[in-house]
């Protein structure tokens, strides 16, 4: 019987490993992509904390697809008026790990 918990354990034990080298890979990328000249995970610079968008979005099932696109396109108005440039250079599956990402921070 003791086995089943060993296995829940281990399993538990390797995620607790591995996010924060997730965190870092997904830190490292916003980083090459230009997105912590304005960001944050924990305090806003010209634009919002990522925590704060996360908290912001929590339970919004449109979340990922809307902050998806304003990221590609750009926008302003939610945040205040200081506007985000397009994130033109930054390839459809970089943003998707970034919005995903950030849409996972507590």
């Amino acid at each position: 019987m003791k086995t089943p918990y060993a296995a829940l354990a281990a399993v538990a034990f390797a995620a607790a490993i591995a996010a924060p080298a997730l965190a870092a890979d997904e830190t490292a990328l916003a980083q090459k992509s230009g997105c912590l000249a304005c960001h944050s995970v924990d305090g806003k610079i010209v634009g919002p904390a990522y925590k704060d968008v996360a908290a912001k979005y929590r339970g919004d099932k449109g979340a990922e697809a809307r902050l998806i696109e304003k990221v590609e396109k750009g926008g302003s108005g939610v945040w205040g008026q200081v506007p985000m440039p397009p994130s033109s250079t930054v390839k459809p599956e970089d943003v998707k790990k970034l919005v995903d990402w950030i849409l996972s921070l507590k």
